[in-house]
């Protein structure tokens, strides 16, 4: 046997074995070695989870207080505790506290430090409960937090739009379909298409805050506890509805963040597909927008360009929330409950979706309130496409009574004369729309023109100026 095979053989735990006496005093009786050092690398999350510092806190000071109230502990070790947990705070606050990967996660790192300076009395606050409804706990008030900065700042965004709206309710440009000039819209009715995506991304953000605010504190490792606890005192403390209903889902759900996730993802497509036109209206093709300094970027071989990286940038990070959405959806398929290591992956995702969302958010707005209408480009390009199509087939069915299927037919054949001659459908003559259908007569250039098309479009939610400031007066008050 050689000597490298007798260390192994001796330890017990691999070539990278050692003690630790932090991770030993954390685990008990239980483990008389330390972990390997790959172990400890794979098994560690204190690299990302300490973002959950005030939340555990929190959740541990709400437990510590219920323990007090219900005579589990005295009230001279629940003040020491306190005081501990308040200067571990001030700590980390201040940049003076010491993360320890050998002390695994965030929960075990202010234990360890609340013993240091409370002794004895730090080893009662773990009293019925466990790391599983304690990181339960502190994600799901983590994660809340994120719903509510998110949506505050989805209705900055909507804002921005709503402004935007409002100045250029009157702007003619094209509508697409299938990216063809289709019928003429105001740019203001395009704005407020977006207002109504976001309206309903903040909708699913407070349905996700509304179901995920149940508190899982007191479901300890799966099975409750024996103590006389008080879950629905630590559930009012921490600003929660009620305590969750089952010990075992407590601990083992991540729906709420599977639906955050899910909610974001959704977001930064609607993020995503409004960065791809700003993208195109900033081209030269367009040159609809125009974006200043602030939110462009140049070449460093082309002094003429002036790109618009912020909205190109959007449209890629949503492969980032899209990507984190489908991780911990792998994550969760096929976990026996209650819980598994597994779940330790859910954090990273979370947090990386979480920042992503709130810059895109922010970066956007300030894009929104940024960009310059060229309403000028915005009406020539109203002069391609023939999009007044629609108008000279609807003026044939309400004037000269022809089925709508007769309309289409008879207006595409003098599309198609238009087109032969290189003009406007308002440029034809009458002689020729007339040799197409005999009961067409002057009142139609009424209709041709793409200021009365888009006047006429005065249905409800439809794109006349006069429903755009209705709507904008609409959702001011449902989203403002």
């Amino acid at each position: 046997m050689t000597a490298d095979t007798q260390k192994l053989k001796s330890t017990g735990n691999g070539p990278e074995a050692r003690n630790d006496g932090d991770a030993n005093a954390m685990w008990g009786g239980r483990f008389t070695a330390g972990p390997a050092e790959v172990m400890e690398q794979i098994n560690a999350s204190i690299s990302f989870d300490q973002r959950l510092y005030a939340q555990d806190i929190a959740g541990s000071k709400a437990h510590c207080a219920m323990l007090v109230e219900q005579a589990i502990i005295s009230p001279e070790d629940g003040a020491a505790i306190l005081s501990g947990l308040d200067t571990i705070l001030s700590e980390i606050e201040n940049g003076s506290f010491t993360f320890k990967a050998s002390l695994e996660d965030i929960h075990m790192n202010i234990e360890a430090r609340l013993r240091e300076l409370v002794g004895e009395a730090a080893g009662r606050l773990h009293t019925a409960r466990s790391r599983n409804d304690q990181v339960a706990l502190d994600v799901r008030l983590w994660t809340r937090a994120a719903v509510e900065r998110l949506e505050a700042a989805v209705g900055g965004l909507q804002a921005a739009l709503i402004a935007q709206a409002e100045a250029e309710a009157d702007s003619i440009m094209p509508g697409y379909t299938h990216l063809q000039a289709a019928q003429p819209v105001t740019f203001g009715h395009h704005m407020m298409a977006y207002v109504e995506m976001l309206g309903r991304d903040r909708g699913r953000l407070r349905d996700c805050r509304a179901r995920m605010n149940e508190s899982p504190l007191g479901a300890a490792a799966l099975a409750g506890t024996s103590f006389p606890i008080d879950r629905q005192a630590t559930a009012k403390a921490l600003g929660f509805d009620r305590p969750m209903a089952n010990s075992i889902d407590a601990v083992s759900d991540r729906d709420y963040v599977l639906e955050f996730l899910s909610t974001g993802a959704i977001l930064t497509i609607h993020l995503s597909r409004f960065a791809e036109e700003l993208v195109l209206w900033c081209s030269a093709g367009f040159r609809f927008v125009q974006l200043s300094d602030a939110f462009t970027t140049g070449s460093s071989i082309m002094p003429q360009k002036r790109n618009p990286d912020a909205a190109e940038l959007i449209r890629g990070k949503a492969g980032r929330v899209i990507g984190a959405l489908n991780s911990l959806l792998i994550v969760m398929k096929g976990l026996p409950l209650s819980y598994g290591k597994d779940m330790q992956e859910d954090k990273e995702p979370l947090f990386d979706a979480a920042d992503t969302l709130q810059l895109c958010v922010t970066a956007m707005t300030g894009m929104v309130q940024d960009m310059t209408a060229d309403r000028t480009a915005l009406r020539q390009a109203t002069d391609h496409g023939f999009i007044t199509a629609t108008d000279l087939a609807d003026w044939l069915v309400r004037r000269l009574g022809l089925p709508f299927r007769q309309a289409h037919h008879v207006t595409g054949s003098i599309v198609r004369l238009a087109e032969e001659r290189g003009c406007a459908l308002a440029a034809l003559p009458l002689s020729e729309m007339q040799a197409v259908e005999a009961g067409i007569n002057e009142e139609i250039f009424e209709v041709l023109s793409v200021e009365k098309a888009v006047a006429s479009r005065d249905s409800h939610g439809g794109t006349a100026p006069a429903q755009v400031r209705q709507a904008i007066a609409a959702a001011k008050e449902r989203f403002q």
